[in-house]
C-alpha cells in the first residue's frame, strides 16, 4: 500500500468560484476539510477549519451552487469551524474530485487543505488505482507529486496542517538548535531569521507544537 503527498493548482481561467473560495480568496488564510459524511441522495456534510474571516466563507459558501446549508463556529483563538451539507457533484471543482473517489483502489485521507491557490493532500491506495486517480484527474488541473512513499499511519504527513509560516518557524527553530538540549537557541534567535518579533515567533511555533502534539495524541 502506498501514499502520495501532492499539490494540485487549478488553471486561474478555470477555476470554480468555490475553489477561488476555499485557495484564493484575500480574506481566508486557509481553509481545511476536516471531516466528511456521506449520505445517500449524493448529499454530503463536511467540516472545515477556517483560518480568516468565517463570514465571508459562510457568504461566499452559501453563495455556491449545490451547496444547502451553511453552519459555523467562531472562535476568538485558533480557527473557526464551519459545517457545509451540500451536494458536491453539483459543486464545479467538487464534481471532479467526487467523480474520482468513487473509483476504487484508493482513497484522499483528511485533511485536505486549500491555500495560497492550491489544494494540499495525501492519497492511500493500491499503485494501480493511485495511476487511475492520476489519469483522471481534470485537464484544468496541475498535479505537483510531493512524496512517493509506504504508507505507514495516521502520522504521515502531520507537516500539511501546518501554515506555512508555521513551517518555518520549526524548520528555524530546528536548524538553531531551539529544541536541543540544552536550548542552543531562544525565541529571539527564530525571530531574527524569520525576520519577526520573538512573540510572533513564539506564536507560530506554539501553535505548530499544538498541531503536532494533537496529531500525536490522535495516533493513540
Amino acid at each position: 500500500m502506498r501514499q502520495i503527498r501532492a499539490t494540485a493548482r487549478v488553471d486561474p481561467e478555470a477555476s470554480p468560484a468555490f475553489f477561488d473560495l476555499l485557495a484564493n480568496s484575500t480574506e481566508i488564510e486557509e481553509a481545511r476539510v476536516l471531516e466528511v459524511n456521506t449520505t445517500v441522495g449524493g448529499v454530503e456534510t463536511v467540516l472545515f477549519a477556517i483560518d480568516g474571516d468565517t463570514a465571508a466563507f459562510a457568504a461566499g459558501a452559501a453563495e455556491t451552487p449545490g451547496v444547502e446549508s451553511v453552519e459555523v463556529a467562531d472562535y476568538d483563538e485558533g480557527p473557526s469551524y464551519a459545517l457545509l451539507v451540500m451536494r458536491p457533484l453539483e459543486t464545479s471543482l467538487f464534481d471532479a474530485i467526487h467523480q474520482g473517489d468513487r473509483l476504487s483502489g484508493f482513497v484522499v485521507r483528511t485533511p485536505i487543505i486549500y491555500r495560497d491557490g492550491a489544494m494540499h493532500g495525501r492519497i492511500v491506495g493500491a499503485t494501480e488505482g493511485l495511476q487511475r486517480a492520476f489519469d483522471d484527474s481534470p485537464d484544468a488541473m496541475d498535479i505537483d507529486v510531493e512524496e512517493v512513499g509506504r504508507f505507514r499511519g495516521r502520522l504521515d504527513g502531520v507537516e500539511t496542517t501546518l501554515s506555512e509560516r508555521q513551517r518555518e518557524a520549526v524548520d528555524a527553530a530546528l536548524a538553531l538548535g531551539y529544541y536541543e538540549q540544552p536550548r542552543a537557541a531562544t525565541q529571539a534567535d527564530v525571530a531574527a531569521e524569520l525576520d519577526c518579533s520573538p512573540q510572533t515567533a513564539g506564536t507560530h511555533l506554539r501553535k505548530a507544537e499544538s498541531k503536532v502534539m494533537r496529531a500525536v495524541l490522535a495516533e493513540f
